[in-house]
C-alpha cells in the first residue's frame, strides 16, 4: 500500500531546529506524493488575570492585538512550507490539557498512513509522545532528529533495516514497504558478534521475501564490540551514509527498557538519521 496520507504533530516552542524539522517533514510528504495534515497542540493553562497599568513595561506587549503565539508560529512555518512544496495540506490548532496531548495526537495518527515527528534529543516529553504513538496509534512513526536536521535528505535512497528476527521488526518491514521499494539501496543489518546459521537463515528469508516485492536487499552483520546495539546501529548508519533506518520498537517491555536501557530507548533518545519505527 502506498503512503498517501501523513500526519505531522506540532508541539513545543518554535526554535530554529524545530522549524527546520517541520520544513523537512513537509519535503518528505511531497516526495511521497502524500497529503499532509498538521495538528498543533498547546497546553490549556489557566492563567490568573493580571491588571496592568499604562506605566507597566508589559502593558504595550499585552495590548498588542497582533501577538503571534508559539503554536501559530509553528503552523505558519508549516503552511509556508506546504505552499512552496505545492502539496495538499491542512493545519489546525487546539488547546488541550497537558496530560492529554500525547493520547490525542496518537488518536489522530490512527487515520494516517504515517506520522512524521520532529524529535528533540534526550527529551522526556518527546519520548512520552513517541511511546503513545507506538502503543496507541497502530501506525508507523517516522522520527525526524532535530539535532542533525540540516544534514537530512527528504529522499530515502539508502535505507537500512535493523533486523533482529522479531515480530516487531517484521511489522516495521511491512509498514515500510513503499519506502523500501522506492530506495536505491536497501541493507538488512543484524547486530551480532557471531554470524551463526540461524541469523543467516533469518536474514536470507527476509531478503527473499523482499525480492517478491521488487526490493533487492543485501545482508550484513555489525559487531557489538562491547557497545550497545542502539549505538552500533547509529554508528553503522552514519558510516554508511544511511538516509533512513527501519526498525521495530520495544523488543523488551517498556519497564525493562526504562530501567536497563535498550535499542529503542537509545535510538529515540537521539536518532542518527530518519528512523521509521513500528510496534
Amino acid at each position: 500500500m502506498a503512503i498517501k496520507d501523513v500526519f505531522l504533530p506540532l508541539v513545543g516552542q518554535p526554535h530554529g531546529p524545530a522549524l527546520a524539522a517541520i520544513e523537512k517533514c513537509v519535503a518528505v510528504a511531497a516526495d511521497l506524493g502524500a497529503r499532509i495534515t498538521a495538528l498543533a497542540l498547546e497546553e490549556d493553562v489557566v492563567v490568573r488575570p493580571k491588571v496592568l497599568q499604562p506605566s507597566d513595561p508589559d502593558f504595550a506587549e499585552a495590548s498588542g492585538s497582533c501577538q503571534v503565539n508559539d503554536t501559530q508560529r509553528l503552523l505558519n512555518v508549516f503552511t509556508d512550507a506546504s505552499s512552496r512544496a505545492a502539496i495538499r495540506a491542512h493545519g489546525r490548532s487546539a488547546k488541550v490539557p497537558a496530560d492529554q496531548i500525547a493520547s490525542i495526537l496518537a488518536e489522530h495518527a490512527r487515520f494516517s498512513d504515517l506520522t512524521l515527528l520532529p524529535v528533540k534529543p534526550h527529551d522526556s516529553r518527546t519520548e512520552h509522545i513517541i511511546e503513545a504513538f507506538l502503543f496507541e496509534s497502530g501506525r508507523p512513526l517516522l522520527l525526524c532528529p532535530e539535532q542533525c536536521v540540516d544534514a537530512l535528505r527528504p529522499e530515502f535512497e539508502n535505507v537500512m533495516i535493523a533486523w533482529d528476527h522479531s515480530a516487531r521488526a517484521a511489522r516495521a518491514v511491512g509498514d515500510a514497504l513503499p519506502v523500501l521499494q522506492a530506495a536505491a539501496s536497501v541493507r538488512v543489518v543484524t547486530v551480532t558478534d557471531e554470524k551463526i546459521e540461524a541469523i543467516v537463515q533469518s536474514a536470507a528469508a527476509l531478503v527473499d521475501h523482499l525480492r517478491e516485492h521488487g526490493v533487492h536487499a543485501s545482508f550484513e552483520t555489525a559487531k557489538c564490540g562491547g557497545s550497545s546495539t542502539g549505538k552500533v546501529l547509529g554508528s553503522w548508519a552514519n558510516s554508511h551514509a544511511i538516509d533512513a533506518i527501519v526498525m521495530g520498537a520495544y523488543h523488551h517491555s517498556r519497564l525493562n527498557e526504562t530501567i536497563w536501557g535498550g535499542v529503542t530507548k537509545t535510538v529515540i533518545g537521539q536518532p542518527p538519521c530518519w528512523v521509521m519505527i513500528s510496534h
